[in-house]
């Protein structure tokens, strides 16, 4: 392993992180560099964003959800042939869930285990010396995170960067560079996050906009010169999730797109093919294959289309008669008897689950998940432990009839039910498997 690696973090969620990492990517990349990253806790679509601007793969790195072996051997791999790794991280810097310490999902459990060197990004809209004291605060809470270096984003003024600049002079943490305030470098947003990469007609131009931008207001060789390479500490690799066959057919297109890259990694690795398909294009699992996944996404955004596409429908109940089929969260609404969209509309989904959900009825759900299976699925076993999380808008209106798929506990231990269903050999459930506990 011969790559050096940082955290990128902020102080807070929508302080500019994305943008400062992606910019960070992009002019690296113009550099020659072979750049790697990897996004802290659960997140589907920044690494999306991370493999359009380095041309790799990027991994999620998620100290809560992931035992400390997974997470060393996905470092490890991330850093083979690369010049740098850098990891974006999660809400604010110390952000997580009270428990294990080392395993509460916040970036700093990732900074402080590989003994990476943190950038730090400050939003100083509205503050001048303050955002010195908000600095001290995060380089001193933990003697085991190294915050290194801050970037100041959206700074209004010349003056205000001296305001700024000059207060932080004091600490002796390096301001490797400052943002201006710039609305046109924005990614649109929607519900569950940005709108993803793919749909990006322009994201070519927009990562070479951020280049430019990282070019023009970084100091990219002080940045270069801070990283070091993770520390591995060697811990037997586990919590890898079962491997749900040596073919398998996984849907793939606008309406299904959330699909972890460790679990693919983890599957190829065992020497797993995956055979995608569409829905959306009326297609359907192959019959070769030995199990088939529909992984979350925006069915709710398609569900015309979806229920339109008979072939796709038939084809999967033809398919589940012998072989497993499970859906997670998007995948798992497609599963049941229908889908409300958002104006309120029915639409009939596949039917091979009995319940009914609805993105009209619109709830948040969110937070880490510990599953207890109930039912045999691709999952485990009964008695089976498996880590996710859960984030969606949507609800069951429709409990339907089906055998729970697990009991479910947040991140803290607390109970909060039975979860998803079982008919047959067709699994699903709202909540996202990271890795077996």
């Amino acid at each position: 392993m011969s790559a050096s690696g940082l955290v990128i973090a902020a102080h807070k969620s929508g302080a500019g992180k994305t943008t400062l990492t992606l910019a960070l990517l992009a002019a690296l990349k113009r550099r020659d560099l072979t750049v790697h990253a990897a996004k802290a806790g659960p997140d589907y679509i920044d690494p999306a964003f991370h493999e359009r601007a380095t041309g790799h793969g990027s991994v999620n790195l998620d100290s809560w959800a992931m035992p400390p072996g997974l997470l060393d051997a996905l470092m490890a791999e991330t850093a083979r042939e690369a010049d740098i790794v850098v990891v974006e991280g999660v809400m604010g810097l110390f952000d997580g869930i009270a428990g294990v310490p080392g395993r509460t999902g916040a970036t700093a459990d990732l900074a402080a285990r590989f003994d990476l060197p943190v950038v730090l990004v400050i939003d100083v809209t509205s503050q001048a010396q303050s955002a010195a004291a908000l600095l001290r605060g995060f380089a001193t809470h933990d003697p085991a995170v190294q915050v290194a270096g801050v970037v100041l984003n959206r700074v209004a003024s010349e003056r205000h960067a001296n305001l700024v600049s000059r207060a932080i002079e004091a600490l002796r943490i390096p301001i490797l560079g400052m943002f201006p305030r710039d609305k046109t470098v924005t990614l649109p947003e929607r519900h569950l996050g940005l709108v993803q990469a793919g749909e990006h007609d322009d994201l070519d131009a927009r990562l070479a906009a951020l280049a430019a931008l990282a070019e023009a207001h970084l100091d990219l060789d002080a940045i270069l010169a801070l990283a070091r390479p993770p520390l591995l500490s060697g811990d037997t690799v586990s919590g890898r999730l079962p491997q749900p066959g040596m073919r398998i057919a996984v849907a793939q297109d606008a309406a299904f797109t959330f699909l972890y890259p460790h679990l693919v990694q983890g599957w190829r690795e065992h020497g797993a093919t995956l055979v995608p398909f569409s829905p959306l294009a009326d297609e359907g699992p192959d019959r070769s294959c030995d199990s088939c996944w529909l992984p979350g996404g925006y069915p709710e955004l398609h569900a015309g289309r979806l229920a339109a596409a008979s072939g796709f429908k038939t084809k999967l109940a033809a398919f589940a008669e012998t072989r497993p089929v499970h859906g997670e969260c998007g995948g798992y609404m497609v599963l049941g008897q229908g889908l409300v969209d958002a104006d309120g509309v029915r639409h009939e989904m596949c039917g091979l689950l009995s319940h009914a959900t609805s993105f009209a009825e619109r709830s948040m759900h969110l937070g880490y998940r510990q599953a207890k299976l109930l039912e045999p699925s691709v999952l485990g076993n009964v008695g089976a432990s498996v880590r996710g999380h859960e984030y969606h808008y949507a609800c069951v209106i429709e409990p339907g009839d089906d055998a729970p798929l697990a009991a479910l506990s947040d991140g803290e231990g607390k109970p909060l039910g039975t979860s998803g269903g079982r008919c047959g050999t067709v699994t699903g459930t709202f909540f996202h498997a990271i890795a077996a506990a």
